[in-house]
């Protein structure tokens, strides 16, 4: 009879020996270290398998929320750092400070967290040392992986990481798809979690008990953008997005990982109030950044994506001398700061998207001139918002790059809104020589350039607005000249109609693309309509709270001047909302139903309020306990009308009203099917 193996090797042997195949949790563990969240909200619990394999669990007040994980590295070029690990040295820290926002959602922002570090060593593979640092907060966990400076591991090669997330109850996920040719601009799924396939983050579950996870990543710099895939199950798996020239991920020398972050919290509402994923970032970097301006604009746009202009010269051309004064004009009798003009540089004749080969950032067309209109802009107290569309070719903005900012930065233009519109997997990057390659705008490379943009628009105090970008991790944090990005479906499928944006779209938004950062979604189209007046699934009232819900310290107040012209009343909110807050609160809301927002403006005793809705007709309290207690304020109400519906012409159904209120009210919200309520509280007499 042959003699019985060992419990360890009995597991490797059903396994195959292929350690990547096993469950977290199927071999004999012992557990290394525990830490707990400061108010003793999460525990975490790192465990070591007889083998030498790592996993950790996430518990949130005793009960399992995150069951056994792996943990770990696959390398091209060197064995892999998956097994064998030792425990050198481990530690626990405690921190607790307050640290103040440039601009943001609020003002401070409290970083209070436990950090436990641990410091693994390799003995069989010749000593390699690996540290794993986790924090703890009572709202979420990060944790990223640190590469000392190795004569044993002096270049990683990561061909992918073993990272795992496995939810310990059955749950219901909210995803967009990752890999795909879109990119970021899918509709928002819902599926159960054991559907997804692979997907971008945040990726939102709600578990039975009703306990929200988003899971997501912060500081991603010089790494490959972290996808999560399924692999069985509930169980998910760190997938990084490809490189074309080699293994996904290459560096040399010391080096750490983004941190991998699950946001916990008993609601939807929990989650948006959590700062986890900027407190995971670095302080700024830049210094004085009051050079950054948050504030609204408007732009020569929508009407080149209904049709009406052009963004290509000819006779509908739409950035025109004519046009841009036309535009700037407007902004000076309405008190915007800003006016965006697309389509006033060389290039856009021709098939331009995914390609952009014959963009120039310097040249603009000669019915446009840029020199001239940027002076009669500042002349009115208004700044031209510089535009760079790169059409994925990444290759050539980086030639040009320093001469466009420096041309900008010449003309008084301080904020881009660049853009690379390019199928996923198609941006053109710089190789060897003049030879260029494809691959993916959130791969590591992609990762660089987009870091580069920022960095090097800092150096001539420019700001950025990146559309078709790579996903907010918090870097808004350490460049504050990052302001804004895109990242999600915008208004614009809106105006092309294939198909437009559902009705529960901006519902769905709050609790997982606005967990990443700031959006710049250009809101406030008040004629409801796209191409060939197709109607858009939403309700006056609902356009003008999309502006406190979401949130973009850079606004665009998006529809054609003319509507805007027509439409006074309404149009009134939009002049008066800020974009930047001292303090935000959820009042309630789950995900792609409804949501309620209310903020305070920055330097200001004005309260902003914005609620949304799906299709369904809601009644939703509002408790005015946020006012400041003893004050009488003057309620500006924006509301849906009796009739109103997104699904009739009755869609435009509006009602402006004032009421006094105090902090001891509560207002009801009557939202219409597809609607919403915008409220400006104003202290009595202010």
């Amino acid at each position: 009879m042959p003699h019985a193996l060992p419990l360890s090797s009995r597991w490797l042997a059903a396994c195959g020996l292929a350690l990547a195949l096993c469950p977290a949790g199927a071999l004999a563990e012992q557990t290394l270290a525990t830490v707990s969240s400061p108010g003793q909200v999460l525990s975490v619990d790192v465990r070591l398998a007889d083998d030498g394999r790592l996993s950790y669990q996430v518990r949130r007040k005793g009960k399992p929320v995150i069951a056994p994980s792996r943990l770990g590295f696959l390398l091209t070029n060197a064995p892999q750092l998956d097994a064998g690990f030792s425990l050198a040295r481990q530690s626990v820290a405690d921190h607790d400070s307050t640290w103040e926002q440039p601009w943001g959602e609020r003002r401070h922002v409290r970083d209070h967290h436990r950090e436990l570090r641990l410091e693994l060593v390799q003995k069989e593979r010749g000593d390699r040392r690996l540290a794993i640092v986790f924090r703890v907060f009572d709202d979420g966990v990060g944790f990223r992986y640190e590469f000392p400076e190795q004569a044993q591991l002096g270049e990683a090669k990561i061909s992918d990481e073993l990272t795992e997330f496995t939810v310990a109850q059955p749950a219901t996920a909210w995803w967009i798809p990752a890999g795909e040719l879109m990119a970021l601009e899918y509709p928002i799924e819902k599926t159960p979690l054991s559907e997804v396939g692979t997907a971008n983050t945040p990726l939102t579950v709600r578990t039975e008990d009703g306990t929200h996870i988003a899971f997501h990543e912060a500081a991603l710099v010089d790494y490959a953008s972290m996808w999560l895939r399924k692999a069985q199950g509930q169980r998910l798996r760190a997938q990084l997005a490809p490189s074309a020239t080699g293994a996904p991920v290459e560096r040399k020398g010391a080096f750490t990982t983004p941190w991998r972050t699950m946001q916990i919290a008993d609601s939807a509402a929990g989650l948006y109030m959590s700062d986890l994923v900027l407190n995971l970032n670095e302080p700024n970097k830049l210094g004085d950044v009051s050079w950054v301006k948050p504030s609204k604009f408007i732009g020569v746009w929508w009407e080149m994506h209904l049709g009406r202009s052009t963004w290509g010269s000819g006779a509908k051309h739409g950035a025109t001398t004519q046009n841009t004064k036309r535009h700037i004009d407007f902004a000076a009798k309405h008190g915007f700061r800003g006016v965006l003009v697309e389509g006033w540089n060389l290039g856009w004749d021709g098939n331009w998207a995914g390609g952009g080969a014959d963009f120039s950032f310097t040249r603009s067309y000669p019915d446009f001139d840029l020199p001239g209109l940027a002076a009669y802009a500042r002349g009115k107290g208004v700044r031209l918002i510089g535009h760079h569309e790169t059409g994925g070719n990444i290759a050539r903005y980086e030639r040009q790059m320093d001469a466009a900012y420096q041309l900008y930065a010449r003309l008084g233009v301080d904020s881009i809104k660049s853009g690379y519109v390019t199928d996923g997997g198609g941006a053109v990057f710089a190789g060897p020589g003049k030879r260029t390659h494809f691959g993916y705008t959130d791969s590591q490379e992609g990762v660089r350039h987009f870091q580069k943009a920022v960095t090097e628009a800092a150096r001539h105090k420019l700001a950025i607005d990146t559309h078709e970008p790579v996903k907010d991790t918090g870097l808004r944090r350490t460049w504050p000249n990052w302001l804004s990005r895109e990242g999600a479906r915008g208004m614009e499928f809106n105006a092309w109609g294939n198909p437009i944006n559902g009705v529960d779209h901006e519902a769905k938004l709050v609790f997982t693309r606005m967990l990443s950062g700031p959006m710049d979604y250009t809101p406030g189209i008040l004629s409801l309509q796209g191409v060939d007046g197709k109607p858009i699934h939403s309700t006056q009232a609902k356009q003008l709270a999309n502006f406190v819900v979401i949130y973009s310290p850079v606004a665009m107040a998006a529809d054609l001047i003319e509507t805007y012209e027509k439409h006074a009343g309404p149009f009134q909110f939009i002049k008066d909302v800020p974009t930047d807050w001292d303090d935000t609160r959820v009042i309630n809301g789950e995900i792609g139903e409804y949501a309620t927002i209310a903020r305070k403006g920055r330097n200001s005793a004005d309260w902003y309020v914005g609620a949304v809705t799906d299709g369904s007709a809601r009644a939703l309290d509002l408790p005015l306990s946020f006012l400041e207690a003893g004050k009488r304020y003057t309620a500006e109400i924006y509301r849906d009308g009796d009739q109103a519906d997104y699904r009739t012409e009755r869609r435009h159904d509006l009602v402006i009203e004032k009421r006094a209120v105090t902090s001891a009210d509560t207002l009801k919200l009557k939202l219409a099917p597809g609607g919403g309520q915008a409220i400006r509280l104003t202290p009595a007499g202010g």
